[in-house]
C-alpha cells in the first residue's frame, strides 16, 4: 500500500467514524427519547434547528469529498461535464439542498445523512479501485525493478561507475555479487549463478561461465563477472521489456473501448432522464389536481442519478484487464495490451514453427558417414558453416572442435545450403544443392536433417543431425486439441522429419519444406481461408519468424527474452522457453474475460432494477448507494481475482 493510499484510507476511516457517530446520535435522540422528535435538529429549539444536523453532515461531506467536488469543478471548466464526479456532486449537493428545503418547510430535514453517505461510500469504492490497480500494477511494475541504475566499466585506471546509457558495445563491465547486470553481453571472465526471476519468473538460479551470453536485468548471485557488452542500453533486453511494460495498457480491448464510448453517451442521457423525472411527473400531478409534488420527485431523481453512475462498468472492466495483465506477467507471460488478451481468449487456430519452438533447437550430430572420413567431412563442413549462426552450423563446428582459419568466400543459397569458395569449392547442404550441381550422392531419408558435403564437385559424405522434441510439447498440443483448436506446423524440414515430429506430439496439419518466405505466404493463405469466428495465433522462436508473427492475428514469441525481433514483432512474449506457458496464458485470458462479462451483466442487472425501483419510489437513496458504490466495490473485488495465483497451472 502506498503512502497516498494510507492517507486516503485514514481519511475514510475518520470520516466513517464521524459519520457513524453523528448518525447514531441522531437516531438515538429520535427514537429513544421523547424530547428530541427530530433527532439532532431538535437540540436547537427553533425552526432552524436543522442547521445543526446539516452542518455536522456537511463538514464530514466536505472533509471526505472535497477532491471529488474539486475534480468536478475542474472538469466542468474544461468542458468535460458529464462524468462520475459530476453525477456524484450534483446528486449529493441536490440531496443537501432538498434537506434544507424540507428543514425550512417542516423542521424535519430529509436527505443529509444519505447525501453524506453517497459521497463517503463513493470514496470507499475509489479506495478499493486504487488498491486493486496498485496490486495489479505491482506485478507488472515489478519488472520495472530490473532497470539498472549504474554500470561499472573496466578501465586502465580501475573501475568507473557510469550511467548504463554511456556504455558502448565491446566495453567490458564488471558485475559484483548482488548487483544487477546492466547490459546484455558475453562473459569473458568468471563463473557465477544468476537470478533471472524478474525476466522469466523462473525461481531456480542459472549457472553461467566464460562465453555464456547474459541478459540485462539478471542479478549476479555468487561471484564477480567480467562481461563484454554486445548491445547498447537502448537495444538491451531490459530496455525492450521496460518499453513493452510501460506501453502494455495503451492497446485497449474492444470491451474497454465499448465501455468508454458507452459512458460518453450514457452519462448525459441519464442526467436528462433524471431532470425529466424530477419535473414531468410532479407537473402532471399538479395539473391533475393532486398537488405539485416536486420534493418527492426531485428526491427520486437524485436517487436515480446516484444509481445510474457508470462507475462499476467504467472502473471494473479496465481493471479486470489490467489485473489479467498483472497475473500474466506474474506467470512469465508479457502481453502487449488488453486487446491481445481478449483476442487470445478467442484464438482457435494455432500455427507453430518447429525448430526452437516445438523442438529444442539444440541439434546433435548422431552420425557421420563414411566413418573413416569423419574428420575430413567435419572439417570441410565447418569451413562452409564457419560464418553461420544457424543451430545446425553451430552443432557441426562444436562437433569438429578445432579452430579454423577461415579464408573462404561464403555464399548462402537460401533453402539449400552453403557454397564456400577458397582453396577448394565446398558444397554443404541438402539434396537440392547436390542436384543443382549435378553431384552424384547417396540419398538417404533418415528422420533428421541430412547435410551432404561435396568438395571440388566430388561427393564426400553426409552428416546426420537430429533435433530433440521439447518434453512439454505433446501435453500442450493435446490441450489445444482438447479445446477444439486447429493445430498446424510450418517447417523448412523435409516431409519425413515434419511428419515424424507432428505425429509424435499430435499436431493435425503439417506444411514442410518451406523457405522463410513460404511461411509468410502459408500463414497469409490460412488467414484468408479462415472463418470470421476464427483467430490465428502463430507461435515462433522470435528470431527468424518476425514476418509471420506480425502477419498473424496474434503473434507469440517463445523464449523471446533475448530476442529483439520477439519483443518488437509479437503480441505476446513467453518469458519461459516453454510451451506450457500457452496453456497458462489461455487460462489467464479465459478467466479475465469471464470476470469482465460477470461484472458487466451483474452491474447492468442490479442498476436497471434499482433505477426502476427508484423511479417508482419503492427504494430510497440508500438503495441507490448500494446500486452505485456497492456494485462498483463488488465488481472491483471480483476484478482482483484476475490477479491471483490460481491462474497458474
Amino acid at each position: 500500500m502506498t503512502r497516498k493510499q494510507k492517507r486516503f484510507l485514514r481519511r475514510i476511516i475518520i470520516a466513517l467514524v464521524l459519520f457513524a457517530f453523528v448518525m447514531a446520535s441522531d437516531l438515538i435522540l429520535k427514537y429513544t427519547t421523547n424530547n428530541y422528535p427530530n433527532g439532532l435538529s431538535s437540540i436547537i429549539d427553533n425552526k432552524y434547528g436543522f442547521v445543526l444536523t446539516f452542518a455536522l453532515y456537511f463538514i464530514i461531506y466536505v472533509y471526505i469529498g472535497h477532491d471529488v467536488l474539486r475534480k468536478s469543478a475542474i472538469n466542468i471548466s474544461h468542458g468535460q461535464v458529464f462524468d462520475e464526479s459530476f453525477l456524484m456532486a450534483i446528486a449529493t449537493l441536490g440531496a443537501f439542498g432538498l434537506g434544507i428545503y424540507t428543514g425550512i418547510k417542516d423542521g424535519n430535514p430529509e436527505g443529509f445523512d444519505e447525501a453524506c453517505a453517497v459521497l463517503l461510500f463513493y470514496q470507499v469504492g475509489e479506495w478499493f479501485q486504487s488498491y486493486a490497480v496498485h496490486k495489479s500494477r505491482n506485478d507488472i511494475s515489478s519488472l520495472m525493478d530490473i532497470r539498472p541504475e549504474f554500470a561499472n566499466i573496466k578501465t586502465s585506471e580501475g573501475l568507473k561507475m557510469v550511467n548504463p546509457n554511456e556504455v558502448k558495445i565491446d566495453d567490458v563491465i564488471v558485475v559484483k555479487p548482488g548487483e544487477r547486470i546492466p547490459l546484455d553481453g558475453i562473459i569473458i571472465s568468471g563463473a557465477s549463478s544468476l537470478d533471472t526471476k524478474a525476466l522469466t519468473g523462473e525461481a531456480l538460479p542459472r549457472d553461467v561461465s566464460i562465453n555464456d551470453s547474459v541478459l540485462s536485468g539478471s542479478v549476479n548471485i555468487s561471484s564477480v563477472l567480467e562481461i563484454k557488452v554486445t548491445k547498447e542500453y537502448h537495444d538491451s533486453t531490459v530496455a525492450k521489456i521496460l518499453d513493452l511494460v510501460e506501453n502494455a495498457s495503451n492497446a485497449k480491448s474492444h470491451s474497454e473501448a465499448f465501455i468508454t464510448r458507452f459512458a460518453r453517451y450514457y452519462t448525459p442521457i441519464v442526467v436528462f432522464l433524471a431532470l425529466a423525472l424530477a419535473i414531468i411527473p410532479a407537473t402532471i400531478s399538479g395539473i391533475l389536481g393532486n398537488g405539485f409534488t416536486y420534493t418527492l420527485w426531485i428526491y427520486r431523481a437524485l436517487s436515480f442519478l446516484v444509481v445510474s453512475c457508470p462507475c462499476a462498468l467504467v472502473i471494473s472492466v479496465p481493471l479486470s484487464f489490467f489485473a489479467g495483465l498483472g497475473g500474466a506477467s506474474k506467470n512469465g507471460v508479457l502481453i502487449k495490451g488488453s486487446i491481445h488478451l481478449e483476442q487470445f481468449n478467442k484464438a482457435n487456430i494455432f500455427v507453430f514453427d518447429k525448430t526452437g519452438t516445438i523442438t529444442k533447437g539444440n541439434f546433435k550430430i548422431t552420425r557421420v558417414y563414411p566413418e573413416e572420413k569423419r574428420d575430413e567431412i567435419l572439417k570441410y563442413a565447418s569451413l562452409a558453416e564457419g560464418m553461420s549462426n544457424h543451430p545446425i552450423a553451430k552443432s557441426i563446428r562444436d562437433e569438429y572442435g578445432l579452430d579454423i582459419n577461415n579464408s573462404y568466400n561464403i555464399n548462402d543459397i537460401q533453402g539449400k545450403g552453403i557454397k564456400a569458395l577458397g582453396e577448394h569449392l565446398i558444397l554443404c547442404g541438402n539434396h537440392k544443392l547436390m542436384e543443382d550441381y549435378n553431384i552424384e550422392y547417396d540419398k538417404h531419408s533418415f528422420i533428421g536433417t541430412t547435410v551432404y558435403v561435396a568438395v571440388d564437385n566430388k561427393y564426400l559424405g553426409y552428416i546426420l543431425i537430429e533435433d530433440e522434441i521439447k518434453e512439454e510439447a505433446k501435453n500442450t498440443i493435446e490441450y489445444l486439441n482438447s479445446i477444439g483448436a486447429r493445430t498446424i506446423m510450418l517447417t523448412g524440414d523435409n516431409e519425413a522429419i515434419a511428419n515424424y515430429v507432428a505425429k509424435s506430439i499430435g499436431i493435425k496439419e503439417v506444411k514442410s519444406s518451406l523457405l522463410p518466405g513460404d511461411k509468410v505466404m502459408m500463414a497469409s493463405k490460412i488467414l484468408e481461408e479462415k472463418k470470421d469466428n476464427e483467430l490465428l495465433c502463430f507461435v515462433g522462436d522470435g528470431i527468424n519468424d518476425a514476418p509471420v508473427l506480425m502477419r498473424s492475428d496474434i503473434g507469440i514469441a517463445m523464449g523471446g527474452v533475448g530476442s529483439d525481433a520477439a519483443i518488437e514483432a509479437s503480441d505476446i512474449v513467453l518469458m519461459h522457453d516453454s510451451l506450457k506457458s500457452i496453456k497458462t496464458a489461455k487460462a489467464i485470458a479465459k478467466k479475465t474475460m469471464r470476470i469482465v462479462y460477470e461484472n458487466i451483466v451483474f452491474a447492468i442487472l442490479v442498476k436497471v432494477a434499482i433505477l426502476i425501483l427508484s423511479a417508482f419510489g419503492i427504494t430510497n437513496m440508500w438503495a441507490a448507494v448500494f446500486g452505485d458504490v456497492g456494485v462498483a466495490t463488488l465488481c472491483i473485488l471480483n476484478a482482483m481475482r484476475c490477479n491471483t495465483k490460481e491462474l497458474k497451472e
